[in-house]
């Protein structure tokens, strides 16, 4: 017997309470080795696109996977909440759109467009919410001014500058390798107008003032535009309140990206921690470096659209280790086809014994462990291998 839904009247009396076994649906994740209690709403907000090119292969294996993820926690009987941004205040952004003669914001509809379109043909479903940072400025300005309330931050020329002195450690880095990683996403670059500000230079900007070309908008602080990361911490926080229960992103994001959003969030809030477990996608490689915008070897979903199905693409991303960093080489869209057609052909067979299905189900909540599910569901076939199939949104 099902456990009745939670909108359901009690059974009063003794006499009603027949004395049944009650299944619970529900399962505890794990992930990166750790476990993950599953309660509801299950909250998962997943950095999303800065839209200024369409997709390639590297991002959209970061929302793949975390539409498996939900998929895995629907499987353990939760009710998911996702929240996926889209950041179109951004200075890559603002360039891209000036060296087209276009307005920035009009720019990034037009590429959230053609995402979007990727993202349908993949299969990734909508997330429950998707907030966009031009729609946000009241709740960066809210978050900084919580910051400076809580004497971690405070005001320079226009800056609202976060103090970042513990961040680094807190990720385990030497202060060395996280400047390094900040000036690669522009946080500490050398020759920044705010270098001179900082009271120490991993501080970073939660606000900053806006040149003539910036999009700008009034503040305390003056005419200016958030900090990246204060964008993503102010909008998971409007989304999903004052913590998550799982932050998905690109293994590049976990410094500076998501260490900065976690300790902002927690900082404002006074609660800790701002996620209880992380997913860091492993970057797809290409030409033996890792797939980017900067190094131009990119493989787009577009173009690989034209060679095979979404479900292969999706197979492809996914008969992996997430975590795992891979390279991309044609050949392997065959071996993902062989391995969809195998699947297909498993799920074809009679039904196979409750076992088999539980088997894929254990696979996938420990760590989202999709080869291993595949095996099982490929070896039993039967409901095992459709199960495999609807979880994976294959079909």
């Amino acid at each position: 017997m099902a456990v009745p839904p939670l909108t359901s009247s009690g059974v009063v009396g003794a006499a009603g309470r027949v004395a049944e076994p009650v299944e619970l649906r529900t399962g505890d994740l794990r992930l990166a080795g750790r476990p993950v209690p599953v309660t509801s709403p299950a909250r998962v907000y997943v950095c999303g696109i800065t839209p200024y090119d369409v997709t390639h292969l590297g991002h959209a294996a970061t929302f793949v996977w975390a539409d498996v993820l939900g998929a895995v926690l629907r499987l353990s009987g939760a009710e998911v909440v996702s929240s996926r941004n889209v950041t179109d205040v951004d200075d890559v952004l603002t360039r891209a759109a000036d060296a087209r003669g276009r307005h920035y914001d009009e720019f990034a509809l037009s590429q959230e467009f053609a995402f979007e379109q990727d993202m349908r043909a993949l299969g990734v479903r909508p997330p429950t919410h998707a907030p966009r940072a031009r729609h946000h400025i009241p709740h960066v300005q809210q978050l900084a001014a919580a910051l400076l309330r809580a004497d971690r931050a405070y005001v320079r020329e226009g800056y609202v500058l976060f103090r970042a002195g513990d961040v680094a450690a807190r990720a385990g880095l030497d202060p060395d390798r996280a400047r390094q990683l900040s000036a690669e996403f522009g946080d500490t670059p050398d020759g920044d107008p705010a270098d001179a500000l900082r009271e120490d230079p991993s501080d970073v900007p939660v606000w900053r003032p806006s040149g003539e070309r910036d999009p700008a908008w009034p503040s305390p602080w003056g005419w200016g535009r958030p900090g990246w990361h204060a964008e993503c911490a102010a909008m998971a926080t409007a989304t999903l309140g004052h913590g998550v229960d799982v932050l998905v992103g690109g293994a590049d994001l976990a410094f500076p990206h998501h260490a900065h959003q976690a300790a902002m969030a927690e900082a404002a809030a006074g609660i800790a921690p701002f996620a209880r477990a992380q997913v860091h996608v492993g970057a797809v490689h290409q030409d033996g470096a890792k797939m980017a915008k900067s190094t131009g070897n990119l493989t787009l979903v577009s173009d690989l659209l034209g060679r095979a199905t979404g479900p292969v693409l999706r197979l492809l991303v996914l008969d992996r280790p997430w975590g795992r960093p891979w390279e991309f080489r044609p050949g392997l869209l065959g071996e993902a086809q062989a391995r969809l057609d195998a699947l297909f052909s498993a799920a074809g067979r009679p039904s196979s014994s409750p076992a088999a299905a539980r088997a894929v189900t254990d696979r996938l909540l420990d760590d989202l462990d999709v080869p291993g599910a595949l095996d099982v569901a490929v070896a039993e076939g039967g409901d095992a291998a459709r199960l495999l199939v609807r979880v994976l949104a294959l079909g």
